[in-house]
């Protein structure tokens, strides 16, 4: 079964294809029904964005016209394939026939874009919010970057100024003549009607902006760039001055909240980015995540999982409910956060998470990471518009036999109760609907289902069960836009005679249309959801358990017998991800900080399932004199002297090469004509590395290193530890040795083939 060429057609990627037929056939999958559902994404052959708007069904499930529906051509009726209501269609389909079909009826068009016929949307609003009080160093490399992204957005979007530091500076961009700002205190709580009183943009202790008095603070950037750009490059330290031992004082959270009160006031519900730009942690006001005593370090793991970070529960709390008036606003949140120590990321997460924004973290506003990263994010199309939609509702319809139990991504939930809701929950489950503040082309959602038809109530032979994502958006160009995508699959053959069960025939055509890379995805989307309320350990021993129950209910084996165990071939790589993810940062959090821990699991939620995958398996390809390039083991005996190797964790780009290699490349060999081979072979990679790196986001960190080196680290701790300290092995040997405790996998899947075939 080719999941791929699916996925091109209708960004759709399923766990099962083929589903049993009951619920209590259903929990014998181990692994949940549920794919992963990329809204925005590309469609190669798919028709244009129709000009009218969609017909949907009269009947409760609201589905819009779709190829699954049951046609009658003569009395002009359509048979919604959810709710079994049959409709007319309206006078303009007057001329339908089986010859003249319109787009939506079209076999092949199972997804389908209308754009509305709504008036257009204002342009968006970009607002940036600046931290002025790092380093002088910092604040001018941030200014030249922000110069030069104003000159990427599109020329009618509107922009506003908020800077901050011991207080928060609200910039007036219309006064040309002598830049005026109103300042906060930032030890203060602000909300929305604090910021529209003391900014003067409506009646006094009513809510609701005047037009005119929002336009003093945002302005088109064609009629304002030159006052924003001089406000821009005239921005200095914040001058309060820093005791001794002591941190700067940085108000993060009253600069998040004046920012959020304003675009509250003046573009509620219309499209807006908040872009923050933060050089160090918050020490005063609300959302403080440090004291401003240096001798208090940064909370880490060890003391949230303790319950000893002091400000770690009110911060978190105070950016949760920012982050809630976002959403209901439709209003998204980036964090571009350039320091280095921590920022206080952890806490901002739900900010980030439930409006879908992006996060940037390094250690420099100098750095190629922030800048390329912050250019990306005004990436364009073919049709040079924004690579963004704003303000996206995504609604799940299912047929009778099967509910909605929940979704998993960067989201937030509408709390719609349907027919569709199932009971049962995963992720923010008891909806039907979820909110996409920021949706992209990358943007991909975790959606789960649990089949409710009883063992008692047979599906009739033959009978598809349908799946409808219908995703409200509003384009960058302001317009509004529906994307449906349609899905009808089977359900596996039961054995009949009156009751709903498989028989072996069903469970082979189960197995068989398993997609253990978008299984990977949603188990490791889900171990990262549980991760936030439970324990580490409990989390891998779920997986544990749940990879146990899959092999022993998908895998051939004789009991007792270890070496008659085998998987089939689309289930052979599921232990090897299984094992990578229990390993992996985004549920191994030694050794990393909070922040970084928060930074993964974003990314982790909002890619698809290439790159979920990517992330939690690098891949690894191998460049020698010997052997044409191409992947190898993600082992460590696949490190060899003569070797170059690249490998691709989605964060980080590696070229590590082997000892020999670094060696001749040390003495210049690659300059010298009677070597122009050598030189070619170190090109190679590199040329590959910069080909890989050309449309990733975030812009992933480049490290170029050698065999025993000390950056040798990052392909060291992702790499398969056959051969360790304490243990010769490997797949062929001739590697390095791993100072580690780690299991390698090879005695990884010895103990599952034992607890597997054990009686």
């Amino acid at each position: 079964m080719d999941f791929h060429a699916m996925e091109e057609q209708d960004g759709v990627r399923f766990s099962f294809t083929t589903w049993p037929t009951s619920r209590l056939e259903a929990t014998r999958c181990v692994v949940p029904l549920g794919c992963s559902y990329t809204p925005l994404k590309k469609i190669v052959d798919g028709p244009p964005p129709l000009p009218y708007e969609p017909i949907f069904c009269k009947g409760p499930c609201r589905s819009v016209l779709n190829p699954a529906c049951q046609v009658d051509y003569r009395n002009r009726m359509w048979v919604c394939p959810f709710c079994a209501t049959r409709n007319h269609f309206p006078h303009h389909y007057a001329d339908i026939s089986d010859t003249n079909l319109p787009a939506e009826l079209i076999p092949q068009y199972t997804t389908i874009e209308y754009q509305l016929q709504r008036p257009f949307a204002p342009p968006p609003v970009f607002l940036l919010v600046v931290d002025t009080s790092g380093k002088e160093k910092e604040l001018q490399a941030l200014k030249d970057s922000l110069i030069m992204a104003l000159n990427l957005i599109p020329d009618n979007s509107r922009v506003a100024l908020i800077t901050f530091g011991t207080t928060v500076q609200v910039h007036e961009l219309g006064s040309e003549a002598m830049p005026k700002c109103y300042v906060f205190r930032g030890s203060k709580e602000v909300n929305t009607q604090k910021v529209q009183d003391f900014l003067g943009l409506g009646p006094r202790g009513m809510r609701g902006a005047n037009p005119d008095m929002v336009s003093r603070f945002i302005q088109p950037y064609s009629e304002c760039e030159f006052a924003l750009t001089s406000i821009i490059e005239g921005l200095e330290h914040d001058p309060w001055p820093v005791k001794q031992e002591h941190r700067v004082l940085r108000c993060t959270g009253t600069a998040l909240s004046v920012a959020v009160g304003l675009l509250e006031c003046a573009n509620a519900n219309n499209p807006s980015r908040l872009m923050l730009f933060l050089g160090g942690p918050c020490t005063e006001g609300p959302g403080q995540v440090v004291s401003v005593e240096k001798e208090e370090p940064m909370r880490a793991h060890m003391d949230i999982d303790n319950d000893s970070a002091k400000w770690h529960k009110k911060a978190s709390a105070h950016y949760q409910a920012v982050a809630q008036t976002c959403v209901q606003n439709g209003h998204i949140v980036d964090v571009f956060a350039c320091a280095l120590d921590q920022c206080g990321v952890a806490e901002m997460k739900p900010c980030v998470e439930k409006t879908g924004g992006v996060i940037v973290q390094t250690d420099t506003f100098t750095n190629v990471i922030f800048k390329e990263s912050f250019k990306r994010v005004f990436a364009r199309d073919e049709e040079d518009a924004l690579r963004m939609g704003f303000n996206a509702e995504l609604s799940v319809i299912t047929s009778r036999e099967f509910k909605v139990a929940g979704a998993i991504g960067c989201c937030a939930s509408l709390n719609k109760k349907s027919s569709c809701v199932a009971e049962t929950e995963i992720g923010m489950g008891g909806s039907c609907a979820w909110k996409l503040c920021s949706v992209t082309p990358a943007t991909s959602v975790s959606v789960f289902f649990e089949v409710t038809t009883q063992h008692t109530q047979p599906i009739p032979p033959g009978q598809l069960r349908y799946t409808q994502f219908q995703t409200h958006y509003i384009h960058s160009s302001g317009q509004h836009r529906l994307r449906v995508t349609t899905l009808a699959h089977p359900w596996a053959t039961t054995e009949g005679g009156g009751e709903n069960k498989l028989g072996a025939q069903g469970w082979m055509e189960v197995a068989s249309s398993f997609d253990q890379e978008a299984t990977a995805a949603l188990m490791a989307r889900w171990a990262v959801h549980k991760a936030e309320t439970e324990e580490s350990f409990d989390i891998l021993r779920w997986l544990d358990r749940k990879l146990i129950q899959l092999c022993q209910k998908f895998a051939e084996y004789r009991k007792d017998d270890q070496s008659s165990f085998r998987l089939a071939p689309n289930f052979s790589i599921y232990p090897q991800f299984m094992f990578n993810l229990r390993r992996s940062q985004f549920l191994h959090v030694f050794g990393a900080s909070p922040d970084e821990t928060a930074f993964y699991r974003i990314y982790l939620l909002t890619e698809g399932v290439t790159n979920n995958t990517l992330m939690i398996q690098p891949s690894l390809l191998a460049y020698s004199f010997n052997h044409p390039p191409g992947p190898v083991l993600l082992d460590v005996s696949s490190i060899s002297a003569d070797r170059i190797l690249l490998l691709d964790t989605f964060f980080n780009i590696v070229v590590f090469h082997g000892e020999t290699i670094a060696e001749w490349k040390r003495q210049n060999y690659q300059d010298n004509p009677e070597y122009a081979s050598f030189g070619q072979l170190l090109a190679a990679p590199q040329e590959e590395a910069k080909e890989l790196m050309k449309e990733r986001f975030p812009f992933p960190r480049f490290v170029d290193c050698n065999q025993h080196g000390s950056q040798a680290r990052f392909l060291l701790s992702k790499v398969n530890p056959s051969s360790t300290h304490n243990q010769q092995g490997g797949f062929g040997g001739g590697g390095e040795i791993v100072q580690t405790d780690d299991v390698s996998f090879q005695t990884f899947m010895e103990y599952l083939q034992r607890l597997t075939v054990q009686s």
